[in-house]
């Protein structure tokens, strides 16, 4: 049975190291038979997280601000595979990344968790100059375990200063093999 497939794109770089994981999972997801719906987050207008509870996750946009999380939301509900991929920056995920995945926090809110559980699963796909991924894994894994969402796995590729320096590593397999094996 083929699966709904989200993915949050928090580079900066539509061409970038991160992209390029992206890509190669998006191929091995959809030939498995799974639709992919990407959001290239740095491309949308997204405002950070006011920390009101003020949400109601069963209305058609959850969150008080109305922004392109509205384009999100949907997606997030429907989706049976989140995939948070990003570029390290700073020892942590993107800014990109980080506020749209504090925006998901109003599918938990009040009328009721569609956020949680709902056998989702989610991935992570990294790209650094470093390799220093340590505390974003941690992170990551927290937050998967919090969601109970089954976690797939992390392709993490480091030693990528310039935009081409992934082009030919073995994380870019792992990405399309990661995808592929979605089922």
């Amino acid at each position: 049975m083929s699966k709904k497939i989200v993915i949050l794109n928090g580079s900066p770089r539509k061409n970038g190291n991160t992209s390029a994981l992206v890509k190669a999972f998006t191929k091995g997801a959809e030939s498995a038979g799974n639709t992919v719906k990407e959001f290239f987050l740095d491309g949308m207008n997204i405002h950070g997280c006011k920390g009101c509870n003020g949400g109601h996750s069963s209305r058609e946009c959850p969150c008080v601000q109305k922004d392109d999380m509205v384009k999100i939301y949907p997606a997030v509900k429907e989706g049976d595979v989140i995939v948070l991929a990003t570029p390290l920056y700073y020892w942590n995920m993107s800014g990109q990344i980080r506020t749209a995945v504090d925006r998901l926090f109003a599918l938990e809110e009040n009328d009721g968790n569609l956020l949680r559980g709902h056998d989702r699963a989610s991935a992570l796909l990294m790209s650094a100059a470093g390799q220093a991924f340590e505390d974003v894994v941690i992170y990551y894994d927290h937050l998967t375990e919090h969601l109970r969402w089954k976690n797939l796995g992390h392709v993490l590729a480091g030693g990528n200063s310039k935009a081409s320096d992934i082009e030919e590593k073995p994380e870019i397999q792992k990405a399309y093999e990661l995808g592929k094996s979605i089922s």
